[in-house]
């Protein structure tokens, strides 16, 4: 009894061994089998996770934003610093319209104030004898073409006082423009007559400009 009893543990265990080794060897021909379904079921997966495929390229549109033009009256007033030989000339300029009234076809008013200094001061005199605007419109494209000039000579002889405390001051206009334009250039003009001694009647002419720039309001 006992002999039969370990005769049937040893084939038990045998055919344990043997089961695990079928078993194992149908895993393995099974992985061997996959790479030949695979293949017959089509291209890998893998080959469309990406590394083939391309997306379109972005493309952007560029745009061009034209610059702000030029204003030297967008804050309402302006001082100059004028220099003229022994004469220093102190501009201020405003205007009674309001910037965005500064259209093409409207009369712009440009009011000035003016007083100089001379150096060295001997005592000598300091006389605005002609003071000039001219007009210059501008397009997207370039200078068009000059208004009239505007001038204001002195009434009296040898001409206006300008020498501190005493001042000058004028108002001048800038005409309707062409509707194109985007901004006007005034250009101002200055003759004066010095003294060349305190008690001489002769003069020395020195003469000083200045522009300015304003910007056209546009409807």
């Amino acid at each position: 009894m006992k002999a039969v009893g370990r005769n049937d543990a040893s084939v038990g265990i045998r055919d344990g061994r043997q089961v695990h080794r079928f078993a194992r060897a149908g895993v393995i021909a099974g992985l061997l089998a996959l790479p030949v379904a695979l293949a017959g079921c089509g291209p890998a997966p893998w080959n469309n996770w990406g590394y083939e495929t391309s997306s379109p390229t972005p493309t952007f549109t560029r745009q061009t934003v034209a610059p702000p033009v030029k204003n030297d009256l967008s804050s309402g007033s302006t001082q100059r610093d004028l220099q003229a030989g022994a004469v220093k000339a102190t501009v201020d300029y405003w205007s009674t319209l309001s910037m965005d009234k500064w259209t093409a076809d409207a009369l712009k008013p440009i009011s000035l104030s003016l007083i100089t200094t001379v150096e060295p001061n001997d005592g000598q005199k300091v006389y605005l004898q002609r003071a000039t605007m001219v007009a210059v419109p501008q397009s997207d494209t370039g200078d068009l073409a000059p208004l009239d000039p505007q001038v204001d000579a002195a009434s009296v002889n040898p001409g206006y006082l300008v020498l501190s405390p005493y001042s000058y001051s004028q108002n001048f206009t800038v005409g309707p423009v062409p509707s194109n334009a985007i901004s006007v250039t005034v250009q101002f003009t200055y003759d004066f007559l010095v003294q060349t001694t305190p008690t001489s009647n002769e003069y020395a002419k020195q003469t000083a400009s200045d522009t300015l720039t304003i910007a056209i309001a546009q409807q």
